[in-house]
């Protein structure tokens, strides 16, 4: 019998729907403005979409009990929090944009943080899943 870990599913569905989510909503910082506009082209291209497609099959298996979903996840996180928090922190520093776009990625990847210490408890890894 599966030792049932609290919010593996809750969280599996939060994260498949705001990785869908997430792909216009970084479409539409790009097209924000002018305020570090190459910036915010490169990491969209480099890390923002990249980082939501592998959260979205990421999800998809672990909304499936695939081995391997709980490892993607983590990478994606990974992806997430390595392109969000500094980009965030230099907005929130050079722009004072707490409640604009910088704002919303700080919250962002302190959400991500927090997922990624969730899915990093060996609970995950030690069922038995298919």
């Amino acid at each position: 019998m599966r030792e049932r870990v609290l919010g593996y599913w809750t969280l599996a569905w939060v994260g498949l729907i705001s990785n869908i989510i997430a792909l216009p909503i970084i479409a539409l910082i790009i097209s924000y403005g002018p305020p570090l506009k190459v910036a915010n082209i490169s990491l969209a291209i480099s890390l923002g979409w990249p980082s939501a497609i592998v959260g979205i099959v990421s999800s998809s298996a672990l909304l499936a009990e695939k081995k391997w979903g709980v490892t993607l996840t983590m990478v994606s996180l990974s992806m997430i929090i390595s392109g969000m928090a500094p980009y965030s922190i230099f907005r929130l520093v050079t722009l004072n944009d707490i409640f604009g776009i910088g704002g919303f990625t700080f919250l962002s990847a302190l959400f991500s943080i927090l997922a990624l210490i969730y899915w990093c408890n060996p609970k995950h890894r030690r069922n038995i899943r298919l």
